[in-house]
């Protein structure tokens, strides 16, 4: 296949990246700057989202775009100028993506579009498939539902749509695993919050070989929960990484001192949602880690 990868530099790209070009996949990443990259076998540096560049031309007869852009949302406190950029670094790159297919004289058959489990919002109680009607009202929310509907208008040229509503990733390299598993290191780790919020999480391996299933399963699209079956609440995740870490879990964090730390970006550690993955499993998609345990015992640097 030829593919177009926005946010191949970024962790989740680096990797899908890596694994595509060993499948014999032709991959083209879009990025802001192309003077420190070089082009190799099958890999192909393409700027965009600068002035006076067109991607596009560099881009006719694709046989896929998956868009990965987006800045993270757990490295600063959430200022008003740092919304701002959380959300246009989403939904302006989806806008663009959308234009450069818009401008495709020969569209690629699927569009695969980061979006996250934020969108259903906070529930100690519920459970979310992707058939759940819930949208959340907080700011995570809301920038994910303006995100999903901009990545929709691609359906217009015909092009199967996913919208890859992404748990928390674990995996060495990035992602939140690093500062989740520092207290642990430190022999200060221990229960944050009240320790009964949930934690959707989905180990990196899975979430690459995802996509690769779902670049080819013509039968799914819309929303898709990247999510293992097995979602935990996080004092047994703290538990759990005391347990393959060898050190205690003993030292509680209080939701007010995250809070005063934090701010509204605490709502990254002291709220959460029970997410299950039921359209991946409906099609067959069979998951390499289902257990936490087995997840955080893979990663072998942590």
């Amino acid at each position: 296949m030829k593919i177009a990868i926005a946010g191949g530099t970024g962790f989740i790209g680096k990797a899908l990246t890596s694994y595509l070009l060993k499948k014999k996949h032709m991959i083209y990443i879009l990025t802001r700057d192309i003077s420190n990259k070089e082009d190799q076998q099958n890999l192909k540096f393409i700027e965009w989202l600068s002035p006076k560049t067109t991607p596009e031309e560099h881009l006719e007869g694709i046989d896929a775009f998956i868009n990965l852009s987006g800045e993270s949302l757990n490295s600063g406190r959430w200022t008003k100028q740092r919304k701002k950029r959380i959300v246009s670094s989403r939904v302006d790159t989806t806008k663009e993506v959308v234009r450069i297919l818009s401008s495709l004289k020969s569209k690629p058959k699927v569009l695969l579009n980061t979006s996250a489990i934020g969108i259903y919002g906070t529930s100690l109680g519920e459970s979310f498939s992707e058939s759940s009607s819930t949208v959340g009202s907080d700011f995570l929310a809301t920038t994910v539902s303006v995100w999903e509907q901009e990545a929709l208008k691609a359906t217009k040229f015909g092009i199967r749509t996913c919208l890859l509503r992404l748990g928390v990733v674990l995996g060495q390299g990035g992602g939140a695993l690093n500062r989740m598993i520092m207290p642990y290191q430190f022999f200060i780790g221990g229960t944050i919050g009240s320790g009964k919020q949930w934690l959707s999480w989905i180990h990196i391996d899975d979430v690459i070989k995802s996509i690769e299933f779902l670049l080819y399963t013509e039968a799914i699209s819309g929303p898709i929960n990247l999510t293992a079956p097995n979602p935990v609440q996080m004092k047994e995740f703290g538990r759990t990484i005391s347990e393959v870490l060898k050190r205690p879990h003993w030292l509680p964090v209080p939701s007010f001192a995250l809070k005063l730390l934090l701010g509204q970006m605490s709502i990254l550690v002291l709220e959460g949602q029970r997410v299950l993955p039921k359209k991946l499993q409906d099609h067959g998609y069979s998951f390499s880690y289902v257990t936490a345990k087995d997840a955080l015992g893979n990663i072998k640097e942590i």
